[in-house]
Formats: C-alpha cells, sequence, structure tokens
C-alpha cells in the first residue's frame, strides 16, 4: 500500500510513538504526549496537520514519560514526571494526559503533587499549526507556508492560515489559562497529596463552525467518540474463544476495524473502511474492498458502503495523469490541499490493476451475504463497465491477461498490491519490466468473470452466465499453462513485458489458491512451497523466498511478512484441504500478535522464527492498519469454513480448529436480517437463531465452480 508518488513505503514515525484513530482523524506523538514538527508528528483532520507543536512543560521543564496507555484506538492515557532540578531521581510531580481524538483532540491534564509541600506550578502548553498537508508531513518536505495570524480572545486561541484561495482555521480552547500567541499558560499551587486538573480542546473550523465531535458532553453524558464505538460494539458479534490470548486479538481487530470507518462525505450513512493509520485514513480500492470482504461476517455493511462509494467514483475518462480510464477502479482518493496538487489535480488516482476485478468479486460477496435485490442491482452496471475495463484497457496486448505499465512518469511503477519500486523481481534479483502480467490478478479476474456469471445465472439470464463462465475457464487455462513453472514447482509472480516467466518464488501464488484458479495437480507443490523454511519465516509466509536474489528480510515487500497476505494464502490452502498448513500459518500469526498486544501490524520483518525468537517491527508498519485489522477475522472464519449464501437459503460450516484454540461461542451474528449464535466444542459446530429460510450445512460453502457445473453451464 502505498501513495501517489511512493515507490518508498510510508516515513517512519519513530519507536515509543503513539499512533490514536477515530475515522478520517489521527493523532500522532511522543511517549510523553508532546507532538514536534520536527517529527511526522501532529493532530490530522482529513489530511491536514491542523496541530504541530502541542509541548506541555511544567515548570520550564519537559515531561519525562513513564507510561502511554491505549485504553480505546481514540484515546490514550500519557502518564510521566516533572524532572526534579536538583538532581534527584525521584518526583513528587507526575502528571497525567488523557487525550481523545475526534474532530481535533480533547485533552485532560492532571498533576498529582505527592509532596508533603505545596507545589507553585507555572503549567504551559506551546501551540503551533501550520495546516501542512498529510503528505508533505509524511516525506519531510512541508513547502507551502500558510500566511497565518494567530488571535487570543478570553480563554482561546484562533489559529488562522491561508495559502492562495484557501482559507483554514483551529481553535484552542482553554478556559481559566492566560492566553497568548504563542499558547496557553495556568498558574497554580497544588496542595500536598493534592492535585489540579484541567480540560483543553483544539478543533478545525470550517466557516467558523466547529464539528459536534467536541461539543463538551456533559458530566456522565459519552463522548461522540465512545457512542461511535458503542454503536459498532452493539451490532457486530461477540465472541468468547478458550484461547485467552487469540480472544485478545480478535476483540482488538474489531475495535480497530471500528475505529478505521470513515463516512462517505457525498453521503454520511455510508460506512467506508480506511485503509490504515497514520498515513492512509482515506479509501483505497484494493486496501478497502479486501478489508470489508475480510470483514462480511463481522459486518456485511462496510462491504456495501465501501463497494457504493467506489461505484460513485468509477472511471469514466481516458486521463494519463490520474491513470482514470472508463470502467476503472480507483486505486486512493485524497481530501486535503494535497488531493488538489496530485497527478493531473485530482483528488482520485487510479494507478491499481487488481481493484477492478475485485470489485466485481466484492460485488458478489456482499450478494451472496443477502442485500435487497435493488441494491444490488444498482451496482450491477458498475460491474459490467468494471469486466469491460478488465477485457479492454486492463488487457491492452489482446492476450488474454490483465497487465499494468504506469501511464506517467509520477504514476506508481507497481500496480498490484506489492506496489513499491522494487516489489516485482527474477529469482536472480533483476525487476521485472513492463507491462507486467501479476499471477493474482489473472486470479481476480477469474474471480470477477465467475462472479459476474453466478450473479446472472441467479437472475435467470443464463445466456451472460454461459459466456462469463467460458471466459472464466479460458482464463484458468491459460494461467496454468504460461504461470506454471513445472520445473521449479511453484507458480511465476509474473509475466513481463516480453511475455517471459517472472520466476521469483514469492507469495503472490499462495493468493491465487483462494480465488479457485490453480489446477488441482498442482496444488501439493505449491502448498508444500508456501510452508518450506525459505517461506515460512516462523511467523507467517514471506512475500519472498529467502533463496531469492532480491530476498531481504527487512524490506517492504522482498522478504517480509504481511498478515492480510497470510490470511488470504491461509484460505486458500483451506479451500484445496490443505488444513495442517492453513492451521500453521494461522497459529503463528496468532502468536505473533501476542508481541504486539494483540494487534498486527502491517508487516513485521522476515527474520526466521530460529535466529530471532519474537517478530522483528517493521519500522514503518501502519498500525492499525484495515487488512491486518481483519486478518484474525479472516483467519478464524477460514478455520471455521464459514460463510453464507443466502439466495440459495444457506450458511455452511464445517470447522477444523486447532486443539489449542479451544471452544468457541460466538453471539449476535449477522445473518438474513437476523442474529444468530454459533457454538464449536472440539470440533462440533452448532448453530441457534437461524432466520426463516436460512439452513445449516455441515459443509464448505459451495464454491461457484462447483455452483455453475452444477447449473450445467
Amino acid at each position: 500500500m502505498a501513495g501517489w508518488n511512493a515507490d518508498t513505503a510510508a516515513g517512519p514515525v519513530g519507536a515509543g510513538t503513539v499512533t490514536l484513530v477515530e475515522g478520517p482523524s489521527f493523532c500522532i506523538s511522543s511517549a510523553n504526549g508532546d507532538i514536534h514538527p520536527e517529527h511526522p508528528h501532529g493532530v490530522f483532520h482529513e489530511d491536514t496537520r491542523i496541530l504541530s507543536r502541542w509541548n506541555l512543560t511544567v515548570n520550564g521543564q519537559v515531561l519525562e514519560p513513564l507510561t502511554a496507555s491505549t485504553q480505546e484506538p481514540y484515546r490514550a492515557l500519557f502518564i510521566g514526571r516533572v524532572p526534579r532540578s536538583d538532581g534527584y531521581a525521584d518526583s513528587p510531580m507526575i502528571v497525567e494526559r488523557l487525550r481523545e481524538v475526534g474532530a481535533g483532540i480533547r485533552e485532560e491534564i492532571t498533576i498529582r503533587n505527592y509532596s508533603s509541600e505545596a507545589a507553585d506550578c507555572r503549567v504551559s502548553l506551546t501551540v503551533e499549526s501550520d495546516f501542512a498537508d498529510l503528505f508533505e508531513v509524511k516525506e519531510a518536505r512541508v513547502e507551502r507556508h500558510w500566511a497565518q495570524s494567530r488571535r487570543p480572545e478570553g480563554d482561546s486561541l484562533t489559529i488562522r492560515g491561508a495559502w492562495q484561495d484557501v482559507r483554514k482555521a483551529v481553535v484552542v480552547n482553554a478556559g481559566g489559562a492566560d492566553v497568548t500567541t504563542e499558547g496557553v499558560t495556568y498558574r497554580v499551587v497544588i496542595p500536598p497529596h493534592g492535585q489540579w486538573s484541567t480540560v483543553l480542546t483544539v478543533v478545525p473550523t470550517t466557516n467558523g463552525a466547529q464539528p459536534a465531535s467536541f461539543v463538551r458532553p456533559l458530566s456522565g453524558e459519552l463522548s461522540l467518540s465512545d457512542r461511535r464505538r458503542q454503536e459498532w460494539v452493539a451490532k457486530i458479534p461477540k465472541l468468547h474463544i478458550g484461547n485467552r490470548s487469540i480472544e485478545r486479538t480478535l476483540r482488538r481487530s474489531y475495535d480497530d476495524l471500528g475505529a478505521l470507518r470513515i463516512e462517505d462525505p457525498a453521503h454520511p450513512e455510508r460506512i467506508v473502511v480506511a485503509a490504515g493509520a497514520p498515513w492512509f485514513m482515506t479509501l483505497f480500492g484494493r486496501d478497502s474492498l479486501w478489508a470489508s470482504e475480510m470483514a462480511l461476517p463481522v459486518d456485511p455493511s462496510l462491504a456495501l458502503g465501501t463497494l457504493q462509494t467506489l461505484a460513485d467514483r468509477q472511471g469514466t475518462v481516458v486521463d494519463p495523469m490520474s491513470e482514470e480510464e472508463p470502467g476503472k477502479i480507483l486505486h486512493e482518493v485524497r481530501l486535503g490541499v494535497s488531493g488538489g496538487l496530485a497527478l493531473g489535480g485530482k483528488s482520485a488516482y487510479y494507478g491499481s490493476v487488481d481493484a477492478t476485478p475485485q470489485f466485481v468479486m466484492a460485488v458478489a460477496s456482499v450478494s451472496r451475504w443477502g442485500f435487497a435485490k435493488d441494491t444490488i442491482a444498482a451496482l450491477l452496471p458498475h460491474a459490467d463497465r468494471a469486466l469491460d475495463w478488465i477485457r479492454t484497457y486492463g488487457d491492452k496486448d489482446g492476450d488474454g491477461f490483465v497487465e499494468y505499465k504506469r501511464l506517467n512518469d509520477s504514476g506508481l511503477i507497481n500496480q498490484g498490491w506489492k506496489d513499491s519500486w522494487d516489489g516485482i523481481n527474477f529469482a536472480d534479483g533483476r525487476l521485472a519490466e513492463p507491462p507486467i502480467a501479476l499471477c493474482e490478478a489473472q486470479a481476480l479476474a477469474y474471480s470477477a468473470f465467475l462472479s459476474r456469471a453466478w450473479m446472472a445465472f441467479d437472475a435467470g439470464d443464463e445466456a451472460l452466465a454461459a459466456q462469463l463462465t467460458g471466459e472464466a475457464a479460458q482464463l484458468k487455462k491459460r494461467f496454468n499453462e504460461e504461470f506454471w513453472m513445472p520445473e521449479r514447482g511453484y507458480f511465476a509472480i509474473a509475466l513481463d513485458g516480453e511475455k517471459r516467466q517472472v520466476d521469483a518464488c514469492a507469495s503472490n501464488m499462495g493468493q491465487c489458491l483462494w480465488h479457485g484458479i490453480v489446477d488441482e495437480d498442482k496444488v501439493p507443490q505449491v502448498a508444500e512451497r508456501l510452508v518450506s523454511p525459505e517461506m515460512f519465516s516462523g511467523w507467517g509466509v514471506r512475500t519472498l523466498a529467502s533463496d531469492m536474489g532480491a530476498y531481504n528480510p527487512a524490506s517492504y515487500h522482498n522478504g517480509s511478512v504481511w498478515p492480510h497476505d497470510n490470511a488470504i494464502i491461509a484460505a486458500g490452502l483451506m479451500r484445496y484441504g490443505f488444513v495442517d498448513e492453513a492451521q500453521r500459518i494461522a497459529t503463528a500469526l496468532f502468536e505473533a500478535a501476542d508481541h504486539t498486544d494483540g494487534r498486527l501490524p502491517e508487516l513485521f520483518c522476515g527474520f526466521s522464527r530460529d535466529q530471532v525468537a519474537e517478530p522483528v517491527p517493521y519500522p514503518t508498519a501502519c498500525s492499525p492498519q484495515a487488512w491486518a485489522a481483519t486478518t484474525p477475522i479472516m483467519l478464524v472464519t477460514s478455520l471455521m469454513r464459514y460463510d453464507a449464501h443466502i439466495s440459495r437459503g444457506g450458511l455452511w460450516m464445517d470447522p477444523a480448529l486447532p486443539g489449542s484454540y479451544g471452544d468457541l461461542h460466538i453471539t449476535n451474528a449477522p445473518m438474513a436480517g437476523g442474529r444468530i449464535t454459533i457454538d464449536i466444542k472440539g470440533s462440533e459446530p452448532s448453530v441457534q437463531g437461524l432466520p426463516e429460510g436460512i439452513a445449516f450445512h455441515r459443509d464448505h460453502r459451495p464454491w461457484l465452480t462447483e455452483l455453475i457445473k452444477q447449473a450445467g453451464l
């Protein structure tokens, strides 16, 4: 996952930083709660840094951090102490900063005096706002300097910025403080063994109006973020599993997924999934579709909102700068000033080869989960336009495969999920030259044809179903002929511009299993390769085998371990009956999550577990990140073989959970407009509360290929 000009990964936020996230806002600070403009810190709202400095001192002393505890994804408690000026180590002055992020921040500062003497305190906060664009901060190149005015008025400080014809402002409210143009100061005397507290808010204003997020709740009332979280918790499944650490990881996933939900500004009722914090709190085609696909059993409406929002922005014209083409699904949307400065001066960039077929696949997934027929019908013309893109612009040379080659020099060089500049290479380490046909892009196109074929059959259009089924069958046949390397026993990661097999052993072929494009006779060798010592680090499957020329365990895509990649691979192994291998991958990832408080990061390094006893963090990994947050959900539902097809009146489940996971009890799981309860004891499943017309089958959900065969297409 990368930004428009990102042939490199996101900028490091540094060790000890604390990231809070809530919808389109997030906050990055140092371990003591301070925010420094020279670091990639700040409070960001809709891709703009509304707070670039927020430095707290007591009697001129910077706080020494003791701990930072994240209670919810949007709230943290920083505890520090005021260093003594007389050289003694222990200080009687403890400072707590309880910070909550919404459209801005609310911070409650409490100072506790553990001394037997009263303490005179000058508590100061230095405040700056540079209105920098998120990309400028991320890449440490803040170039636009806004004309600023800073006006103290009573208990508040208003900072206004102007750049060309753009106007922004932020208001700091600090009751009881002396407010100057530099910041706010409190002068207080804290009694022996006493304490002092105050509350500050920092909020952006639009046309003079402040967002509702930080209208102070009355005593005992929930904040907007808490209410939003409560509503989310009420609508998603409640889960208990015998293995407590796995339960913690799954609950963390639910919380993070809840915090990563953002509204489509044009349609507030539509909730979509942002790609990840800190730098990608926006809609991504690929990431948002995968995350919502993986989260279907938890909240199917996320996938629907994501699809509707992407459909509204589906390509209509050919634009080489933004790489827009008719029928194409976007890669990334931006909200801030950079939206107007981005490629082609548009807020959307379309440089993705896989988002378009994935869109069609997700429409079918959503229809399986039982939304109203007219809701799905409204998406079908968009799915058909996406298929037209696959056949035409996606397959520029007419060879039946989908390829990519960027349309301008500032676009992404690689346009699959491994979108770093060096992500696609040969076994000897040489870079592949475009146009590049990725193996998993063909698998997604195969799923897209079959998905639309089944929806056509379901609607009684057998002619269209037969045509699309034929296209899928032809693609599968050619894929297994052109990408398979019998002498290596694995699939090429891609075909290059000369149609040569790019022969690196990479994780991409594992994702192909999930789509069912791999011939049965080739799967045993693929499965064996995926869990070989070269590919499997002990914490998960590496993106690239350790015996390849470009392998580097600390690279972004050439030897690292990506949780979402592993979840898709594990689900693919389950599809073909390779249960032991799938269990091994799932268990390794749950064990990795134990080292990061139950939250899987975007990726971690590929060092072997034999060499290093815990997963090595990748310095710039996003956390929380949407498809990493949904990984534990997909791992468990894959091992449960849990899925639905409402129009066929069925819920399917045939669990193969490892004994070490313990019994599983799930309540409030969404199913066909109702809520069901699931119990798995040993390997025996039972279901209660099934809606009328839905039957439980002890089996895997019939694959689209099986349904199409039954239909005689």
